[in-house]
């Protein structure tokens, strides 16, 4: 395994955001683990959460000023630590984010931030994709902006899933939409992370157990 890819992952158990247990994922689907960024809580968690993404953009989409976009609600911490991260690089890209629910008053609307303008490429900042059912909503959201299009998303973990066919849920997306969805690591990086402590045998187990139903047959 490649050292940032390690380092990102004991990063995330390290802040909490990698959990072990029993959780009800958005698909409904009942996961051994779990990926929250919403348990990222402080300045240098962020910070550092800002950075690696910074370097999984600069990998796959070089020097393309592309506009960042943050779903809410755990998205728009993402995309604002991306921007500044990247920023940090020499790069400079605005970002923008949704609400909830649309504003009636002032500015109104359902967006915060940037406004994409006619030919500007969009890219989804999100933390997992499990079934493709978060990219399919923030597609919806985008639909409005138009002239634009979504140029990639990038996630923390590709968790290797299938979607609503054998095929994974980020090739189902890419099929679906015609951007590719970019992630730091997998859940194989994350087995293999894991394997090399003998404590986490029975995580370990679970996991493999839980891909052998839903895992992508690719």
């Amino acid at each position: 395994m490649l050292a940032y890819k390690r380092e990102f992952i004991k990063f995330l158990e390290d802040a909490g955001v990698l959990k072990f247990g029993d959780f009800t994922a958005k698909s409904g689907r009942k996961i051994p683990y779990f990926i929250n960024a919403g348990d990222i809580k402080t300045g240098e968690q962020i910070s550092k959460l800002g950075e690696f993404y910074s370097k999984a953009y600069k990998e796959k989409l070089g020097e393309k000023k592309a506009v960042l976009y943050g779903p809410a609600y755990k998205g728009i911490p993402i995309a604002v630590s991306v921007a500044v991260a990247l920023a940090k690089e020499g790069l400079d890209v605005p970002f923008f984010f949704n609400r909830k629910e649309e504003k009636d008053h002032g500015e109104g609307g359902v967006f915060v931030g940037y406004k994409p303008q006619d030919g500007e490429e969009i890219v989804i900042v999100e933390d997992v994709v499990t079934a493709g059912t978060a990219i399919r909503e923030s597609m919806a959201i985008l639909s409005s902006l138009k002239g634009t299009k979504v140029a990639a998303t990038f996630v923390m973990v590709d968790r290797k899933e299938k979607g609503q066919t054998e095929k994974s849920a980020i090739a189902e997306v890419g099929d679906e939409y015609g951007f590719p969805v970019y992630s730091v690591v997998d859940v194989y990086d994350i087995i293999e992370y894991l394997e090399e402590d003998e404590n986490n045998k029975e995580n370990v187990e679970r996991i493999k157990k839980y891909l052998e139903i839903y895992g992508a047959k690719e």
